[in-house]
């Protein structure tokens, strides 16, 4: 009888994650919390210096964190209000209404998804590196200048220049008040703390300093009932509101359709453009997979897209945000997601629970991620070794304190061009004696970029000297010529360096034929082509050898 063997069917156990998941998983869980203090204050800063309900900023910020956060483009770089559009929707909000916000911030979106469909997210990658450390930098002088004040619960003046010049009185006013000084005391024990506990390796592993120092400094407010500000942040539905038909017609007007459309231009390019610039600084913070340009200015139009359905806030990506989730250790983009929902979660279904944390903390918190961000330890080796690039470097800073983000890079950009330009316009002149006198006018040759140049232009002197020969003249007088100099130009000729070049020719000695050889230009420029011709004109005179061959100079 034959027997058959039955398989025993084992039932399938769910797979173990590696402990690589789970270390990954726990710090992107962490760094979320230490992303979700920090966008706290900036949302509802932003917000109030915006002129709209404090409410909206934390809106802007959910959806970038749950809409934008779970798009492709950038893994680690956090999305939300940011300061650099402060300015344009507080115009916006006077002009046009609270109502019509979201009807602008609906078209930039849309016009930001266009640009990332015809993939011109691309150009941003051709960023100077002392552009993209000095955006950092003056970022992070700006936020300090501005949290300064919410470290003594007093209220920042305004932009950049208007908080630097505003110190002095902050602190006369925080010495005379004890509320502030308490204040001041949270603050400056949260950024010691932020200071000290990486020191502590061990523990610093396992809990971010951010979190870390915002929960003890909220457990100290609490147990010892100081009288320093809190958090305030009240229901999210009553302020979410759509815009509706009359909004749209009013920003149709004809009288009002000129601003409205430069308005909507100047929200989809200023936030575009520090999306993309805080992407490519973000990248140079981690090793991680690099940002994909179009896909994340398609996701940047999208979270526009619905923050403007909801009535909110422009956004941007956020480099206070997007550097701080870095520095605590997020592996992914769970980490600004799970910040999203955090903001979510407290903001709407619990805002008492935003209550006790008290605001000096978190702009303790903010000060220390601003301090960051400044280059202190590279500035002395970029200045010995690249003193061009900290030029670079410190102007943008300096411009986006003096001005915005936006206006400062800009600057810093075209400083890094016309650094490069010069840089790379080096030409210089090589001097020999000929071994055999000229013979005629030496004919002329062909310059660079295949133009008729002066190539091999061989030019005399003016007119002769009374009672000397004439050099380079046929005659007697011409028995015993001097021998003639070539002067051969080498490298890449252009404006920049125009008056140097022609300092250095009118220096030659005037009773010497002159052969200029243009063969060994990479580059030669009409500005360079019109003036070498001009001289080499004048210097053969009306009565010189080769006056009836002039060098031919064409651009």
């Amino acid at each position: 009888m034959r027997r058959f063997r039955v398989a025993r069917l084992r039932p399938s156990l769910p797979a173990i994650p590696s402990r690589q998941t789970l270390v990954r998983a726990r710090a992107d869980f962490t760094a979320s919390l230490v992303v979700f203090l920090v966008a706290v204050p900036l949302c509802v800063g932003v917000a109030v210096a915006s002129g709209v309900p404090a409410e909206l900023g934390l809106v802007t910020g959910i959806v970038g964190g749950l809409l934008t956060g779970l798009l492709p483009g950038s893994s680690l770089q956090v999305s939300g209000p940011a300061a650099g559009l402060t300015v344009l929707v507080y115009e916006a909000v006077q002009e046009y209404g609270l109502g019509a916000l979201g009807a602008l911030v609906l078209c930039a979106g849309v016009l930001q998804l266009v640009m990332g469909a015809l993939r011109l997210g691309r150009w941003f990658r051709a960023i100077s590196v002392a552009v993209v450390q000095g955006m950092l930098a003056g970022i992070g002088l700006v936020l300090i200048a501005g949290q300064l004040y919410a470290l003594a619960d007093a209220k920042a003046p305004g932009n950049g220049p208007a908080n630097l010049a505003g110190l002095p009185g902050l602190l006369v006013d925080t010495l005379a008040s004890d509320p502030a000084l308490s204040a001041l005391a949270v603050g400056a024990g949260t950024i010691a703390l932020l200071v000290l506990w990486p020191k502590w390796r061990r523990a610093a592993r396992v809990l971010p300093a951010p979190l870390v120092a915002v929960a003890l400094a909220t457990a100290v407010v609490f147990a010892l009932d100081l009288p320093v500000a809190r958090v305030e942040v009240a229901g999210l539905l009553d302020v979410v509101q759509p815009p509706g038909g009359a909004d749209f017609a009013r920003l149709a007007d004809p009288g009002a359709l000129a601003g409205v459309l430069g308005t909507v231009l100047a929200f989809a390019l200023i936030a575009s453009a520090e999306s993309l610039f805080s992407a490519a600084a973000v990248d140079r913070l981690h090793d991680g997979p690099r940002t994909d340009y179009d896909k994340e200015l398609m996701a940047q139009g999208a979270g526009n897209t619905v923050c403007g359905l909801l009535g909110a806030l422009p956004m941007t990506a956020v480099i206070v945000r997007s550097s701080a989730n870095v520095y605590a250790g997020a592996r992914t983009k769970a980490s600004r997601v799970l910040h999203g929902v955090w903001l979510l979660v407290f903001a709407a279904a619990f805002p008492a629970a935003l209550g006790v944390v008290p605001i000096a903390a978190l702009a303790g918190v903010l000060v220390h991620a601003g301090g960051k961000l400044i280059p202190v330890k590279q500035w002395c080796p970029l200045w010995r070794e690249h003193r061009g690039e900290a030029v670079v470097l410190a102007a943008t800073a300096v411009a986006i304190v003096a001005t915005n983000m936006f206006e400062g890079v800009l600057l810093g950009l075209l400083m890094a061009v016309a650094k490069s330009a010069w840089e790379t316009s080096h030409v210089h002149l090589e001097i020999v004696e000929r071994s055999e006198p000229a013979v005629g006018d030496g004919g002329a040759g062909r310059g660079t970029d295949g133009h008729d140049a002066a190539g091999r232009a061989a030019t005399g002197k003016g007119k002769p000297s009374k009672g000397k020969p004439s050099m380079g003249a046929s005659g007697p007088a011409a028995s015993q010529p001097r021998r003639p100099l070539l002067v051969r130009a080498v490298g890449n000729a252009t404006f920049l360096r125009l008056p140097k070049l022609l300092d250095q020719l009118e220096a030659l000695p005037e009773d010497r034929e002159i052969e200029l050889d243009l063969s060994g230009l990479r580059h030669l420029d009409h500005a360079c082509m019109a003036a070498l011709g001009s001289w080499a004109e004048q210097r053969r005179g009306p009565d010189g050898p080769t006056r009836q061959k002039a060098p031919s100079i064409t651009p």
